[in-house]
């Protein structure tokens, strides 16, 4: 029987980020990276904005690219079926029996559609599903893409030659990451290509101050690892049309029934692979439906001995330390819930920064547990803090950007300059809760800074946002 110190389930960026992790403070420990898929994600290029926030890119590397890189680690093709608990094994479909003394479960999610088993519903969750999609966008005319996420939004932008109907069940796009405000900012964007869009330059149009007051409104087996930031760069996600560029946005809807072509035609009278009804009353006849709504934690395979327990949102039950209910067994990424009481910035997203804080901080506890050390939480867990990319522009997402935790008692700080920025500060009781930042504004380590030392800013009032004061140079 194999044996090993550690071992890693899922090649994802929270297995891989914990791997690396456990290879660096445990340098003569053998680690195990169990991954269902050829292709693990490494972090690469990791740039420091701030204190908690940072930028990276994600390569693709095969399995035994990344084991070459680190002599300690050994990389197997295999999807576990079930841990023996008490033995402190693993069992995989391969048929090994493998040992261990600490164990991080890593196998992210699997993409929640709106259809199962429906060969016109696709997926994007992991390099697998892209490269399906870019196999089916060459000969598409119409597509239908369903979420209002991060992946919907960067498809939305990214994807040419081809007619798109966005069907969002918000009343303005993007909602998971911006406000209304912000939505309008991209609006604008939605048609441009984005090399023409970080090109304009005005002076700011805007400099607003608003009060928000009450509230606005057998089994699954693993899946390949999730995407990480900038995913669409290495793929040729262009439809039939070569210069087509049109999207059709549809608010407050959702996907009612779809039916084959059989069954019915679209409202234009066209024919098409299979036509989607919505609650709103459209029909829309398209090629085939991208369903990016979100994702369900991989737990399943894990949770049927019913020692390890699950949150409401089915993932994995972990303390601050990523300890599971069961003693000697870690999880890290979007297959747990974070189930300690959380700092009054921070709060869980199930999103690739997260993903690899995570692993990283797991990995500590891990090697702590092993040597019997004590170890603290780590700062991440401070500050939400997250950076990305629509519609071409830098966003940057700090604390509570949205005043998701203030029961609408908050006043709202915006500077916009049309094309080129939109900043937004949440703030409560004249300190710093949030701040949205979109563009290449500069302001995100000031920020971070005035979020977690809660310093009274009442009296500066709206020069916060003043163009003509150069704010993070008196902060600095």
């Amino acid at each position: 029987m194999e044996s090993y110190a550690f071992v890693i389930v899922g090649g994802g960026i929270a297995g891989v980020s914990c791997a690396e992790g456990l290879a660096f403070l445990c340098p003569d420990k053998q680690i195990l990276l169990l991954t269902a898929s050829p292709l693990v994600k490494a972090v690469t290029d990791i740039v420091h904005l701030s204190k908690t926030l940072f930028d990276f890119d994600v390569k693709e590397l095969r399995a035994q690219q990344f084991a070459d890189l680190h002599p300690t680690i050994s990389v197997i093709e295999d999807t576990v079926t079930s841990i023996n608990t008490e033995g402190h094994t693993v069992s995989t479909t391969g048929g090994k029996c493998i040992k261990y003394d600490k164990i991080c479960i890593c196998t992210g999610g699997r993409p929640k559609l709106i259809a199962e088993g429906n060969p016109f519903v696709l997926g994007l969750r992991d390099t697998e599903s892209v490269k399906e999609f870019q196999s089916r966008i060459q000969d598409a005319r119409r597509i239908v893409v369903v979420g209002n996420g991060g992946i919907a939004t960067e498809l939305v932008h990214e994807v040419e030659g081809v007619e798109i109907i966005w069907a969002i069940k918000d009343k303005h796009i993007s909602a998971t990451f911006v406000d209304p405000g912000a939505a309008e900012f991209f609006q604008a964007q939605l048609l441009k290509r984005g090399d023409k869009m970080t090109s304009q330059t005005s002076s700011p149009v805007k400099r607003l101050k608003y009060t928000v007051d009450g509230s606005s409104d057998v089994k699954d087996a693993p899946t390949g690892a999730a995407l990480g930031p900038d995913w669409h760069a290495t793929f040729n996600i262009h439809g039939i049309h070569a210069d087509m560029r049109k999207v059709t946005v549809e608010y407050e809807t959702e996907v009612k029934e779809i039916r084959p072509r059989a069954d019915s035609r679209d409202s234009g009278g066209e024919s098409w692979a299979i036509n989607v009804h919505l609650t709103n009353g459209k029909i829309y006849g398209c090629d085939f439906i991208v369903s990016a709504t979100g994702v369900v934690p991989n737990s399943s395979v894990f949770s049927e001995s019913g020692k390890l327990i699950l949150a409401d949102d089915g993932g994995i039950k972990v303390n601050w330390k990523m300890e599971t209910s069961v003693p000697d067994i870690f999880a890290a990424g979007d297959v747990c819930t974070a189930s300690w009481e959380h700092a009054a910035h921070w709060f869980q997203m199930r999103l690739w920064t997260q993903a690899r804080q995570m692993g990283m901080y797991a990995a500590k506890s891990m090697a702590a547990s092993l040597a019997g050390e004590e170890v603290l939480q780590d700062f991440c867990f401070e500050l939400f803090s997250h950076v990305t990319r629509f519609f071409g522009f830098k966003v940057v997402l700090l604390g509570i950007y949205n005043g998701q935790t203030l029961d609408g008692q908050y006043e709202v700080l915006l500077r916009v300059t049309k094309g080129t920025e939109y900043i937004k500060l949440v703030m409560k009781d004249g300190k710093m809760q949030g701040a949205v930042l979109i563009g290449e504004t500069d302001l995100e380590e000031m920020c971070e800074n005035l979020i977690l030392n809660q310093l009274d800013l009442s009296i500066y009032g709206e020069d916060l946002l003043n163009p003509d004061i150069d704010i993070e140079d008196y902060f600095d």
